[in-house]
């Protein structure tokens, strides 16, 4: 018997669900729980997926990745947003979570919206915000012809030497040790297993990008600790349209957290500009 491929799963999936304007929940290959946004109108559309980071869901810190949608539908731009298996309502669990897991999740998702009824294939970008901007990176170098601009929020840079700086040497210990940690990261607790951790020092971040020859474009706050990250990761892309934005005042999540002084606004419309501009 003929197996079907991830790719006409999805596609069997979706196709039997018209295009329509507004939000609609899906269901994707693998128990993956992912909400479509679509603009008015007929289309076909440019699309943009959003990967949220570690530990998040598809609506990401603050509701930041709503409103992103939001903003896209408004301007003729759909999307697709999804949380990783082992987060928010996909199936899973955590202690299955890997860097390849990650980058299949993401295809699978990226396959799912070029499938849409209403979203045109030739034009879809993907944006990645914190961990999440290394699966974006990722994707990009894997399917250079289908991915036509990138965006990445507060990207990650080296996987290990992050994931070590933010957890911890004692936490790499205990997973050696026990081969699995538990972990509280103060919005969420989570079970990583050593895949989890072996995984981290077989992906290089700058390595991948050589292979995309799109545009890109960081964007951190000036008080983020993964800026320092940002000027070689642009380098280190193939292409020639490439940006850099950094806000001042900001921090890692655009103090989303704090009303007074979020700039989340200024982020979605610098993200939204260079949408419309690249696809």
């Amino acid at each position: 018997m003929k197996i079907p491929s991830i790719r006409c799963l999805a596609l069997a999936l979706l196709t039997a669900l018209p295009a329509m304007a507004g939000e609609s929940a899906l269901t994707l290959d693998r128990g993956i729980a992912a909400t479509l946004s679509m603009p008015e109108g007929d289309g076909p559309f440019p699309a943009v997926l959003l990967l949220h980071g570690l530990g998040s869901t598809r609506n990401e810190i603050g509701n930041i990745y709503v409103d992103k949608a939001e903003a896209l539908a408004a301007n003729g731009i759909a999307s697709l947003r999804f949380d990783f298996r082992g987060f928010g309502k996909s199936d899973g669990d955590t202690g299955e979570f890997t860097l390849d897991r990650q980058n299949a999740d993401a295809l699978i998702a990226l396959e799912a919206l070029q499938d849409i009824d209403g979203v045109d294939p030739e034009r879809i970008g993907v944006l990645g915000f914190s961990f999440g901007a290394g699966a974006a990176i990722e994707l990009a170098a894997a399917q250079p012809q289908a991915v036509k601009s990138v965006v990445v929020w507060s990207p990650i840079g080296d996987y290990a030497a992050d994931m070590l700086d933010s957890l911890g040497q004692k936490v790499f210990d205990r997973a050696a040790e026990d081969g699995i940690v538990g972990l509280n990261l103060g919005w969420r607790t989570m079970a990583l297993k050593q895949d989890f951790f072996d995984s981290l020092f077989t992906h290089d971040l700058y390595a991948a990008l050589t292979e995309y020859p799109g545009p890109f474009m960081t964007i951190n706050g000036a008080d983020d600790f993964y800026l320092k990250y940002a000027e070689r990761l642009r380098d280190a892309a193939a292409g020639t349209d490439k940006k850099g934005m950094v806000i001042d005042d900001a921090d890692h999540v655009f103090h989303v957290y704090t009303p007074s002084k979020s700039v989340a606004s200024q982020v979605i419309e610098l993200t939204l500009d260079r949408f419309e501009e690249t696809l």
